[in-house]
């Protein structure tokens, strides 16, 4: 090649590589039928990158979540970032299906997204490429990828970055990503375990449904009334047997639930397929589908698994519905290096179980004749489907299921050691304990125990609390919001070491009878075995006797889970509140359903207020002056108090001006004096029943002292006051010369 073709296969590399590259070189474009994309523009510029090849690890190219995996159809978020130290001026991004050498539109997969166009923009003589907008400094750039369909296989994501003048390419390493297509969520049967399990021992785990089906994440044509997710029916199981699964058809149990939510025929077949079943997992339906954790928590089971049954599967309605679902089948808890699985989450989008033809929630029944395939949902179904959409795009998920490891028990045999011991791991949750809250205060639920204040074997304490939501009555008070109590180290025990050191009892298992008497078990676990070798002696399972609808007969009715309280009817005081559920499905010999479908109880409300209450006003007393301006007043009692923030007491006395005859002048003589005295001693006598008596003008008195302290705090006490002699004139008799008393009532209200 001479010297001129080798610098234009130079300049066209680096014009692929990056926009800024191409503008570091004065270059005159070759004609179009030489360099564009008909004469395998990508493809050249690809196996010239294959060609060049230098590594740098200050640069990555990721995807948000790091998943492993693509769901066909769904868009991720691409980033290439630079380290903290490092940069880069220009960029090339591109996706390809593996295998594939570029020289064709179907050898690319999927479509990037430009978020920022000042920063990305798509490759001109390359469309399926992305490149930078402007030529700077920068350190990331990230684009949206919209993963191929179903059947797409493998694909790799590539990025070259321009540093400078160094062009790095990577076909391994941090700036290429692999993933591959999803089948289990997406494919037309479900993903079946290739290996059998080389696990060890036992283990259990919990399983927690997070049901995230609202009006606000699928506003189109959400049932408001009857949304709910009927009860959740599943079992930890052996290969041999299939719950349900993408491509098989609904067995009658499976059909019941999704087209009436019922879980009862789903029970009697898991329960008769004897050994290949290990635990029967049921949760209760929710009324409505969605609400917030802290008002509702999450429902969850627990179940075990072992070396033969290390599959687990479930299955739920989505109400009201046709028969679509949501689920898991065959999940594999078994790992590959012969260990239990730690913590599985899936988001979960809803299938159709081929048995009703309804394209919307609410459709009428209509019969699938023949019964068709269990299928996934996709957005292109129906223009009258709720997940309805024209381009395409996937299907936002409805629900998240966790499965979180909390036990292993028995001898382990993992090729890698496993990080979390929780061989004796105490995995009881909280006894029940009986409530002595007064009714009047409402409280949140006990938060979890915290961890042990000490690591080691020396005593320390853990801590609960809960929030007091509402004090009904203050006047009754609400116990204490923490709770405390002793605790020790992982492995310690107060017991001696010569004895069993079990753990605490796990939760009781579901009753074994769908309807009347029927048995329920639970375990627990040796923690720690007694150091002289003896054998533990110490119970590790329980069962007794349970009972669900005692009166189980052929006029028994199917009803929903209760539905929530109404509001008091009362707003303040005593009132009443009623809740209602539904009949799911009568009575199979045409009967009335005689379950309850109504509850009412009593509910109490803050206390209404009390104002004031007084007694009638006496009648008004005499004029105190017998002469000139005077002042007559009447009085009244208070009967009750206010309470509860009511009206408070007005007046107790009241006081008006009077007038019985004009004074004559002149009338200043002694015996006047002494007549107009004894007129007012007379009076006061009258009004405050006091024992007084009339004053010797020949002697001299103090003044009145102050009143005592009343008797009494309620129903009537009494006060007193005295006037003393000061001093007794010669003339003056000695009876009529004396110290005096006055008395009066005092807190006349009731008690």
């Amino acid at each position: 090649m001479n010297p001129t073709g080798l610098r234009l296969r130079a300049v066209l590399l680096l014009c692929f590589v990056s926009s800024t590259a191409c503008n570091m070189f004065a270059f005159t474009e070759e004609p179009s039928d030489r360099v564009g994309k008909g004469d395998g523009y990508c493809s050249r510029i690809l196996r010239a990158q294959s060609n060049r090849r230098e590594e740098n690890d200050d640069f990555r190219l990721r995807v948000e979540g790091d998943p492993e995996s693509y769901q066909p159809g769904n868009t991720y978020r691409v980033t290439v970032t630079a380290s903290r130290s490092a940069y880069f001026r220009g960029f090339t991004l591109i996706a390809l299906k593996e295998g594939a050498e570029g020289d064709s539109d179907e050898d690319y997969a999927g479509n990037f997204q430009i978020i920022d166009e000042e920063e990305t923009q798509f490759m001109t003589n390359c469309p399926p490429a992305v490149t930078e907008s402007t030529p700077r400094r920068r350190t990331s750039i990230q684009v949206f990828w919209t993963a191929p369909p179903s059947g797409s296989g493998c694909i790799y994501l590539k990025a070259s970055i321009v540093q400078k003048r160094i062009i790095y390419f990577q076909d391994e390493g941090p700036l290429t990503k692999r993933m591959c297509e999803k089948e289990s969520l997406y494919g037309n049967i479900t993903e079946k375990p290739l290996l059998d399990c080389c696990a060890c021992g036992t283990a259990k785990y919990r399983v927690t449904f997070f049901g995230n089906w609202s009006e606000k994440i699928h506003p189109k044509d959400y049932p408001r009334r009857a949304n709910h997710w009927s009860a959740i029916i599943g079992s930890s199981h052996s290969k041999n047997y299939v719950l349900w699964e993408y491509g098989g058809f609904a067995s009658d149990g499976v059909k019941q639930v999704a087209e009436l939510g019922s879980p009862v025929k789903m029970e009697e077949e898991i329960r008769q397929k004897g050994d290949d079943v290990l635990t029967v997992i049921k949760m209760k339906a929710q009324w409505p589908a969605w609400q917030p954790l802290n008002v509702r928590a999450a429902p969850s089971a627990e179940f075990s698994v072992d070396r033969t049954r290390h599959l687990m599967s479930f299955l739920t309605m989505l109400g009201p519905s046709p028969d679509w679902n949501v689920g898991l089948s065959a999940e594999d808890l078994c790992t590959k290096e012969c260990g239990w699985a730690q913590k599985v989450v899936q988001d979960l989008i809803p299938w159709d179980a081929g048995t009703d033809s309804g394209v919307s929630y609410e459709s009428p029944n209509k019969v699938t004749e023949p019964q068709d395939k269990i299928r996934p949902l996709t957005s292109l179904d129906h223009p009258q489907s709720p997940f309805y959409d024209p381009e395409g795009g996937a299907i936002t998920p409805v629900a998240r299921v966790m499965v979180e490891r909390i036990a292993r028990k028995g001898e382990q045999c993992n090729i890698v050691p496993d990080n979390v011991d929780d061989i004796v791991a105490d995995i009881a949750q909280e006894e029940k304990e009986e409530d002595d809250t007064p009714e009047t205060c409402i409280y949140s639920n006990w938060s979890p125990w915290s961890a042990c204040s000490s690591a080691t074997c020396d005593k320390g304490k853990r801590m609960r609390q809960r929030m007091l939501k509402a004090q009904l009555d203050l006047s009754v008070p609400c116990p204490h919001t923490q709770d405390f109590e002793p605790c020790m180290g992982p492995g310690c025990s107060d017991e001696d070491a010569s004895t069993c050191m079990m753990s605490e009892w796990i939760t009781w298992s579901p009753c074994s009878a769908s309807c009347g008497l029927g048995l329920r078990s639970r375990e627990r676990y040796v923690k720690q075995f007694p150091e002289d070798g003896s054998i533990c002696t110490m119970p590790t399972e329980e069962t007794e006797d349970c009972v669900v609808n005692e009166e189980c007969t052929p006029s028994s009715c199917l009803v929903t889970e209760w539905a929530e309280w109404d509001l008091c009817s009362a707003t303040c005081g005593l009132g009443m509140k009623r809740r209602e559920r539904m009949v799911k499905m009568p009575p199979e010999d045409g009967s009335i359903c005689g379950a309850e479908v109504l509850e009412v109880e009593k509910c109490m409300m803050p206390e209404c207020a009390i104002d004031c209450i007084m007694s009638e006003w006496t009648e008004w007393s005499e004029c105190n002056k017998s002469c000139g301006k005077g002042h007559t007043i009447r009085t009244r009692m208070v009967m009750m108090e206010p309470q509860f923030g009511g009206n408070p007491c007005p007046e107790s006395i009241q006081r008006k001006k009077c007038k019985v005859r004009k004074c004559s002048r002149g009338q200043s003589n002694g015996d006047d004096k002494k007549r107009r005295k004894e007129q007012r001693d007379k009076r006061r006598s009258k009004l405050d029943g006091a024992e007084i008596t009339s004053e010797h003008p020949g002697c001299k008195m103090r003044p009145w002292s102050s009143w005592t302290e009343c008797t009494k705090l309620c129903g009537g006490g009494i006060q007193e006051r005295l006037m003393t002699v000061k001093q007794r004139f010669k003339t003056s008799q000695l009876s009529s010369c004396k110290d005096r008393k006055e008395i009066r009532a005092c807190n006349v209200h009731p008690c």
